[in-house]
């Protein structure tokens, strides 16, 4: 574009070429009005990702790390760097739809009591993708979690509350946290919070950011004018592993920003929602159901990881 950027574009790529390509068309066919500057930064990708980046999108900043920084981290570099006046994280397992980024930030300058903004996503097939956004775990949700209600009654906003289950992203609401999928950020608010905290090194960090920006007055927000297919967890093929992974963000997230007092319940919770992930497997084997040996080695190898994930994330 002409124009003078005021907005930079970051996507961190990680194993994911075939799937960043058409990340990048659709942000340079779809975006019409917003000038922009994209940022691939490659986490050291062996599938050549970063050679057909800069094959095919000659004007875009590749940055090529020789190790895998973890998106937070990889997110920090690139945005420290970047004199545009808004941010957009942008997964590489997205597709943004025709207006969708003019959209959002006609959104965001109009509405700057939100600080941070996200969209609407869906799956390839046009149906709702929920995780654009979450509401904070709660000592309730968090309950519902370990317990099974959540999975029993997963379309129920009541036992359900962190998803959101009976709203369809179809209307402009304010939640506690914008998925960093599709966040469009101020850079000056996002150099007053630092940034993402990088002792979380995959998942959580986007929580963390949003509750920190709710803290000091602002009211992350989405609208249904933005919306992008999210595939989810392209780079993160294996179950029991992102498992892990997850549950540690959790648990750091209960730490960071429960009252102190609650903190060992919150801990304990955890605790009782991998044990009975575990007990749920195990009857599932004894049952002879057809997916309960895969559940039982997954979840048996989330539990022999227990002293990791319930420790959390450390500084």
């Amino acid at each position: 574009m002409a124009d003078a950027p005021i907005l930079t574009i970051i996507v961190v790529s990680y194993n994911t070429r075939d799937l960043t390509l058409t990340c990048l068309h659709t942000v340079f066919d779809n975006t019409h009005r917003v000038p922009f500057r994209v940022v691939v930064y490659d986490n050291a990708s062996r599938d050549g990702s970063a050679d057909a980046v800069a094959a095919e999108f000659p004007q875009v900043e590749l940055i090529r790390a020789r190790e895998n920084c973890g998106f937070a981290a990889a997110n920090n570099i690139v945005a420290a760097t970047a004199e545009t006046e808004w941010l957009l994280l942008l997964n590489p397992d997205t597709e943004v739809h025709s207006g969708a980024i003019d959209a959002l930030y006609d959104f965001s300058v109009a509405h700057p009591e939100a600080g941070i903004t996200g969209g609407r996503t869906v799956f390839p097939d046009g149906s709702l993708n929920i995780a654009s956004c979450w509401n904070r775990i709660t000592p309730w949700s968090a309950f519902c979690m370990a317990t099974g209600l959540t999975a029993v009654f997963r379309k129920s906003a009541f036992f359900n509350p962190e998803a959101m289950a009976d709203w369809r992203r179809d209307t402009v609401r304010e939640v506690d946290i914008v998925v960093g999928c599709f966040l469009m950020i101020r850079k000056s608010l996002w150099d007053e919070l630092g940034g993402f905290d990088l002792k979380y090194f995959m998942y959580g960090e986007e929580a963390d950011l949003c509750l920190r920006a709710k803290d000091i007055g602002y009211h992350p927000m989405i609208t249904p004018a933005a919306q992008i297919m999210h595939l989810v967890g392209a780079s993160s093929k294996w179950a029991a592993s992102k498992a892990i992974l997850v549950a540690r963000a959790r648990t750091t997230l209960i730490r960071d920003h429960w009252p102190q007092t609650l903190v060992p319940f919150g801990v304990a919770l955890m605790w009782l929602w991998g044990w009975n992930r575990v007990l749920a497997a195990r009857v599932m084997m004894l049952l002879r159901m057809r997916s309960g040996p895969a559940l039982a080695e997954k979840w048996s190898e989330v539990w022999s990881a227990r002293a990791l994930w319930l420790g959390g994330y450390r500084s």
